[in-house]
């Protein structure tokens, strides 16, 4: 197999890139559909109020994190799983190309359909075929926080530049969906033609055919069997862990509305500018807000690799997972208190600067890389063999709750001042997350029991 300078197989970069290429249309999409449903139909749009435009946008993120759960339990037991990640790029392909003849909501919702059954035989399918390229558990928690690089990658393209093609007017926003589903076709190409020559036997047979080099036949046996107690316990704490996070992603993604519509800008009354979008005389686009997260993602994927390696080569090992879910809570909490900050600085007429904003994404985004990319990891060091794609599959079950809550609560802060709402969020969320810190040991306990 053909290796990397750094170590890693060259088939890693093979399924990292194919994240990039699909977080490049996902996120390119996720920011348009939200802005281009609440645009004035004589612009291009639909028409809708910000609340639908929310609750629809929440619906197309939300379906893309319940089925992979479907398409990892097909991995485990009867398809390939690199079949499943070709199937799952194809249709996504496909559904991007359907919203972009979209001229009314019943193609918007066949796009949303075939995106979520594609995301399902993509998404923890393709983690489960690149963790497979390992020889060791060791190795786990880097590959995935450098994989998760390449994830924002495709999201800082997406939101920097192919979605501004929109909102600039240089392209129609049906348009770029086209094009989106063009660079899932481009990405189908990339995995299956580069699959070839550097994925070897990894992700041909479903995962309950445990294939990775350092799983010993014993080990295998013993996976095969029914599972034990200790097994079940370990089940239940990722499970645990799983529903956990969605306290946090809810939080996370619904301060993204703000952002779009009361901080953006936008033609007419239908958004509050409270936020100097400008620098000198460059008017910002409002998808650089998603771009400073993805950026933040980018940088920090290789610094944490290595805070995560060295914390594991401490006698006490590394952080537990529940303390860096815990983490990630109270960050999010404390850019809800920067927008309070924000918005009082900007007042009912006035502006707050712009850099309030990228402090505000920059905390959200130290908060998800905390503990976001070692999910897989932490599943696939822990999930019984027969249960490892079902478990990847479950894992972003956190985030379709998120999306089903979120724009409910949005709509509830919307009836009361910003800075009450928004303070309060950020106050039940960090009392949560410490609240989860001080019973982390426990839940780590186990996870890492055994019979």
């Amino acid at each position: 197999m053909e290796t990397a300078k750094k170590g890693k197989p060259f088939g890693f970069y093979v399924c990292a890139l194919g994240f990039t290429f699909e977080r490049m249309a996902f996120y390119t999409v996720k920011y348009l559909l939200a802005i281009w449903l609440a645009t004035n139909a004589t612009s291009g749009g639909l028409g809708l109020t910000d609340s639908e435009g929310a609750a629809l946008s929440a619906n197309f993120v939300a379906w893309t994190y319940i089925t992979p759960i479907i398409g990892g339990y097909i991995a485990d037991h009867w398809i390939s799983p690199r079949l499943c990640v070709q199937l799952g790029m194809l249709l996504m392909g496909v559904g991007y190309i359907c919203a972009g003849m979209a001229t009314d909501l019943k193609m918007v919702w066949v796009m949303i359909v075939l995106v979520a059954v594609g995301t399902g035989f993509f998404k923890g399918n393709l983690s489960g075929v690149n963790g497979l390229l390992f020889g060791s558990q060791e190795e786990l928690d880097e590959a995935f926080s450098i994989q998760y690089s390449f994830v924002n990658i495709g999201s800082f393209v997406g939101t920097t530049f192919i979605a501004v093609l929109a909102t600039s007017g240089k392209m129609s926003f049906t348009g770029v969906f086209t094009l989106c589903g063009c660079l899932l076709i481009l990405d189908l190409i990339w995995f299956t033609v580069g699959g070839k020559a550097s994925l070897g036997d990894a992700g041909k047979t479903p995962f309950k055919k445990d294939t990775r080099e350092f799983v010993s036949e014993e080990k295998k046996a013993q996976d095969n069997a029914p599972l034990t107690s200790g097994d079940k316990k370990k089940v239940v704490a990722i499970v645990l862990l799983t529903l956990l996070s969605a306290v946090f992603w809810m939080l996370w993604y619904m301060a993204y509305m703000p952002a779009y519509y009361r901080f953006g800008y936008g033609d007419g009354d239908s958004f509050m500018n409270k936020a100097n979008w400008y620098v000198g005389s460059f008017q910002i686009p409002t998808s650089w807000f998603d771009s400073v997260n993805a950026l933040c993602c980018i940088i920090l994927g290789p610094v944490l690799a290595i805070v995560w390696r060295k914390l594991s080569e401490r006698p006490q090992g590394d952080m537990s997972m529940f303390r860096k879910t815990a983490l990630g809570c109270i960050l999010v909490g404390i850019s809800y208190i920067v927008m309070v900050i924000a918005d009082n600085i900007a007042g009912d007429s006035g502006q707050c600067s712009i850099f309030w904003l990228a402090l505000v994404c920059i905390l959200m985004s130290v908060g998800e890389m905390v503990f976001s990319p070692l999910g897989n990891s932490f599943i696939s060091k822990f999930a019984p063999a027969k249960l490892l794609g079902f478990l990847l599959g479950f894992w972003p079950i956190a985030v379709f709750f998120a999306q089903k809550l979120y724009p409910k609560l949005y709509d509830f802060l919307n009836t009361m001042s910003f800075a009450k709402g928004y303070g309060v969020c950020a106050a039940v969320v960090i009392i949560f997350g410490v609240i989860l810190w001080a019973f982390s040991n426990k839940l780590e306990s186990w996870s890492t029991e055994e019979e």
